[in-house]
């Protein structure tokens, strides 16, 4: 019996049924991928000593205004955004040209130290922002530094005026900047450049106030020298006069006789004769 070629029958569909299932497979790999990768960037956090964090909600409140996050890990969820700022001491630099009260131009270096309040970092964020120090400190600090120098003249600030006008800066800037969650630790000046001609007739001045000074020191020293040996003289004066007016001829024979009697005592061999000049007694002595 001769065999029968009959035509293969074929069936697509279990091939399209089978590639569709594949595709399925590898799109959700992808998915759970892209997912495990955003949990894991997003998610888990740390944050680093000397730092804090406040949380956003894009679904909820916002920012969180009344927690802030310390140190250390955490894990949030994938759709809120953590900000961590750096809480600690921060110091920033600024040099500026001011005008002095008499209108002439000088140039100042500041340094200034600062930091968030830790407990309104939350506050700050959505006031002002993490760039506060262009925004707030920077623009205080000139403002505050252009007032209070415009009241001094040039050579003030080489003389002891330089420390309260240094806190005068402190103090305005200080206040201005606490009402933004910032608190400002102190300003310092750290140098101040004149013009040349004016810095030297500066010098000349205060070197010729030293001069002036020490001399009415050195009169001030030889008139309290004076003083007090006019003060010894007339208190030895005084005793003199004193004295004198209490000795008496009677009262100057008693002190004889009292001497004499204290010379009788002595075993060194004498002769005493009363009577003598005065009428106080005469002592001969073996000599």
């Amino acid at each position: 019996m001769q065999p029968t070629n009959r035509p293969r029958t074929e069936f697509p569909f279990k091939t399209s049924r089978s590639r569709g299932g594949v595709t399925k497979y590898i799109i959700g790999g992808v998915l759970g991928l892209i997912f495990l990768l955003i949990l894991t960037q997003t998610t888990f956090l740390t944050i680093d000593p000397g730092e804090k964090g406040v949380i956003f909600k894009p679904f909820g409140e916002g920012i969180v205004k009344d927690y802030t996050y310390d140190q250390g890990f955490h894990m949030i969820m994938p759709w809120n955004t953590m900000y961590v700022y750096d809480v600690r001491l921060q110091e920033g630099f600024e040099t500026m040209k001011v005008l002095s009260k008499n209108g002439l131009s000088i140039n100042i270096d500041l340094t200034y130290r600062y930091k968030p309040l830790a407990d309104k970092i939350a506050y700050l964020h959505d006031e002002i922002g993490k760039n506060y120090k262009e925004k707030i400190i920077i623009p205080e600090i000139r403002s505050a530094t252009r007032e209070v120098i415009g009241k001094y003249l040039p050579e003030e600030l080489y003389s002891s005026k330089r420390e309260s006008i240094q806190d005068e800066i402190f103090d305005r800037t200080k206040t201005a900047v606490r009402d933004k969650y910032i608190d400002l630790d102190a300003v310092l000046i750290r140098n101040v450049i004149l013009p040349k001609t004016l810095q030297a007739a500066i010098e000349r001045k205060l070197k010729e106030e030293q001069s002036s000074l020490e001399y009415e020191y050195r009169l001030e020293k030889e008139r309290k020298e004076a003083q007090r040996r006019i003060i010894e003289a007339q208190a030895k004066a005084d005793a003199n006069k004193i004295l004198n007016a209490s000795l008496t001829d009677k009262i100057l024979k008693d002190k004889g006789i009292e001497a004499t009697l204290e010379l009788t005592k002595s075993p060194n061999s004498k002769v005493i004769i009363v009577g003598g000049k005065d009428g106080l007694p005469l002592i001969l002595g073996n000599q």
